[in-house]
């Protein structure tokens, strides 16, 4: 059961205000860090733990652990240090120059942010600390984020380290021999080119690591040119450049599907990314001495691998719609779908269609239907936590991933910093804002019936994306047409079946449809992975996406259980950032630098 620690707020730390005019920042955050380096210097377990306060947060990513995990409270955080600062050789701690910052989040909550650098035995990494106020005596860490950024010996060949030398007329011919991989086995072999293939494929490769990634697609970009034709995403384009390449100035802030697909394509490219199209793996079973032994099926025939790595990057739910049964499914004379196989709303012209779901696939198919003169009723199973992107972006991003905000690597390590538990309660703060800014539209939605919630512990969106992938809209439109009745709603009783003509409810009440359209989230992950991999890796393999006890996402990006077999998933920012964590763990483990995971309790 995940649970909200308690903000350091003045009241909690024995403060009934403070003066923050007064205040000395850049003294006081060079104070914190110098008792800190002392102390990491001199291996001073309890020196460290006694500058944080008792209800505290270390999160750290590979640094120090080889894992992702977070440290909530002093105990845990003492226990942490003593079984891996020694080994981890934390050194060379310099904070940046001006970085540290006084921010107060809300009236009640002050804190100095502090970026730093530091180096371990392997890697050299960065750290992020906000140190709050005393009643007595000096400032104290109530949240600590450690990232590893690079190996030592092993720099991404980027910028200054890229291939300075002139390429006269032999450029192409060396694609050719590259994309073949003739004669020649792959370290790393990737299943999906979507934008998470994508990124760590680009990640490996400037990492100096061979990557294949396999796309049964004809061209890279298809699995979103292929999907509904009203597919937008809903996050803004400043959270969703890709590494090494951001989208342009003149992009749009919310990017079309078959836009992003092209884009993809164009990215492959311009990264010269080796990509087999119209392929797919047949199978993927471990070696029997170590490694994969991958069949792949490419231009008609089939070749096996002999690789190091497998990563699936097959997307949440591997792509595969979950579909509930229901008794009478098979009398019923109409067309059932999963709204993963939903194309066009013109597909449906001149029936009556029912959408069972409330989040955002739901809303955006049901507006599709409706601008395309489509009788469409969105039937709601449970409440919906909504958000309009219009109010909602601006206090969730704005500063961070905005125009003119941070740069984007420095904007994904400080939203990292943020570990996920430790910030229920400022994301429960957030929430009643943005419902402030949205009263007029949730007050709409309430009067027409629509069954609204806060989202995971009132948390919004972001828990619930994280512990269930769902259970949210973020607005650009549809709520509206639902206030209007242009989008008809249901939700005033269970489905208790299937009729030859539609559905029937368990209040009584019978619904003629000629579509059902299931919006009603996606599978297991794993079900991907045991069908190429076998039931003997799939049981073996842990679970995929939702929080762990740490608040820490499972399985995604790390460890899965069998060794040299990964996953990657989430949005565009999500591989982005987590794609080098992946990309550093490949690397580190091929270079014989790689360390001893610290890995959370099952």
């Amino acid at each position: 059961m995940l649970k909200a620690p308690n903000l350091p707020t003045l009241d909690s730390l024995g403060l009934k205000d403070l003066n923050v005019q007064d205040l000395d920042v850049g003294k006081i955050a060079a104070t914190w860090m110098e008792s800190f380096v002392a102390c990491v210097t001199s291996k001073d377990v309890d020196g460290i733990v006694s500058l944080f306060i008792e209800e505290s947060h270390w999160r750290d990513m590979l640094a120090l652990t080889w894992d992702f995990r977070s440290f909530h409270g002093a105990i845990a955080i003492r226990k942490f240090l003593t079984d891996r600062l020694v080994s981890a050789q934390l050194s060379n701690i310099r904070m940046r120059e001006q970085s540290p910052a006084l921010q107060q989040p809300y009236p009640d909550i002050v804190w100095i942010s502090i970026i730093f650098d530091f180096e371990t035995d392997v890697g050299v990494g960065s750290g992020i600390v906000r140190i709050v106020p005393q009643a007595t005596g000096p400032w104290k860490a109530h949240c600590m984020y450690t990232n590893l950024e690079d190996l030592k010996g092993f720099p991404e060949k980027i910028r200054g380290l890229r291939n300075p030398a002139p390429n006269h007329g032999k450029w192409e011919k060396a694609r050719q021999q590259s994309i073949s991989f003739e004669g020649e086995d792959p370290i790393v072999l990737i299943i999906g080119g979507g934008h998470s293939g994508l990124d760590l494929a680009a990640r490996l490769k400037y990492l100096d690591v061979r990557t294949l990634v396999i796309e049964r697609n004809a061209r890279i970009g298809d699995n979103w040119r292929s999907r509904y034709e009203a597919l937008c995403l809903h996050d803004p384009v400043w959270y969703d450049h890709l590494p090494y390449m951001p989208f342009p100035d003149t992009w749009p802030v919310y990017t079309p599907a078959l836009k992003l697909g092209n884009w993809l394509e164009n990215y492959a490219e311009s990264m010269e990314l080796d990509v087999w199209t119209s392929s797919t793996v047949v199978s993927a079973r471990p070696g029997t001495s170590s490694g994969w032994d991958v069949v792949v099926k490419h231009a008609g025939k089939e070749r096996t691998f002999k690789v190091k790595h497998v990563v699936f990057a097959t997307g949440i739910g591997a792509g595969e719609g979950k579909l509930p049964s229901y008794p009478g499914m098979d009398v019923f004379k109409g067309q059932i779908l999963h709204s993963t196989q939903h194309k066009r709303a013109t597909d449906h012209a001149g029936k009556k269609v029912v959408i069972v779901g409330a989040c955002t696939s739901a809303h955006d198919i049901a507006v599709d239907y409706y601008e395309h003169g489509v009788d469409v009723t969105m039937y709601q199973r449970s409440s919906t936590y909504v958000m309009t992107t219009k109010n909602g972006w601006k206090h969730i991003m704005g500063g961070v991933y905005w125009e003119g905000g941070l740069p984007t690597d420095l904007a994904d390590r400080f939203t990292a910093s943020f570990p996920h538990l430790m910030a229920i309660g400022l994301n429960q703060r957030q929430v009643h804002k943005i419902a402030d800014d949205d009263k007029e539209l949730l007050e709409g939605l309430k009067k027409c019936g629509f069954k609204l919630n806060l989202g995971t512990l009132d948390a919004g969106f972001a828990l619930s994306a994280w512990d269930r992938a769902g259970g949210y809209y973020l607005d650009v439109g549809a709520s509206q047409m639902i206030i209007d009745g242009k989008i008809k709603l249901k939700n005033d009783s269970q489905i208790a079946e299937f009729t030859e003509s539609g559905l029937r409810f368990e209040d009584g009440s019978e619904l003629p449809v000629d579509v059902v359209v299931f919006a009603t989230g996606l599978g297991d992950a794993r079900n991907g992975v045991r069908k190429i991999c076998g039931d003997a890796v799939g049981d073996k393999c842990k679970a995929i996406w939702g929080l762990n006890s740490e608040g820490e996402i499972n399985g995604a990006w790390r460890d899965l259980g069998v060794p040299g077999l990964w996953y990657m998933m989430g949005n565009l920012a999500l591989g982005r950032f987590h794609s080098k964590h992946v990309a550093l763990q490949i690397k580190a483990m091929e270079e014989g630098v790689f360390g001893e995971r610290y890995s959370a309790p099952e």
